[in-house]
């Protein structure tokens, strides 16, 4: 089991997220490719919470073709366009994780198209 870790020998976490994940040595990985918010036909709706929904859709998606599903989530590195996105992306996580805690890292940059808003890649691990 992947185990949370927290100290307040470093700075507290500035939302939702754990300062670290120990992951078990005899643990399988998984590691997911950047998901856009993106349906199934390839669309990408013009609201920008349904991007972020559709990206932990597809995460998700992908996790359980992997047989494994958001708790083994040990890592995320987001990308949003645009400052305002980071409420959205933390809000849409938070509800997404309900409480699952892994480690995250988001940035606000360009993304390969000028319609996609949010970009969310993870690492998974899980023992068999």
């Amino acid at each position: 089991m992947n185990k949370s870790i927290q100290t307040d020998k470093a700075p507290p976490s500035f939302s939702d997220y754990s300062q670290a994940v120990e992951v078990p040595a005899n643990a399988r990985t998984v590691y997911v490719s950047g998901q856009v918010g993106a349906e199934l036909d390839g669309s990408i709706p013009d609201d920008v919470v349904k991007q972020h929904e559709l990206a932990w859709r597809n995460v998700f998606a992908i996790l359980n073709a992997a047989d494994m599903d958001k708790t083994h989530i040990v890592d995320v590195f987001a990308i949003v366009t645009a400052r305002d996105g980071v409420k959205i992306f933390r809000e849409v996580r938070d509800k997404m994780f309900g409480g699952h805690l892994a480690c995250s890292t988001i940035m606000i940059a360009g993304l390969a198209s000028e319609n996609w808003k949010v970009e969310i890649a993870v690492r998974a691990a899980k023992v068999d």
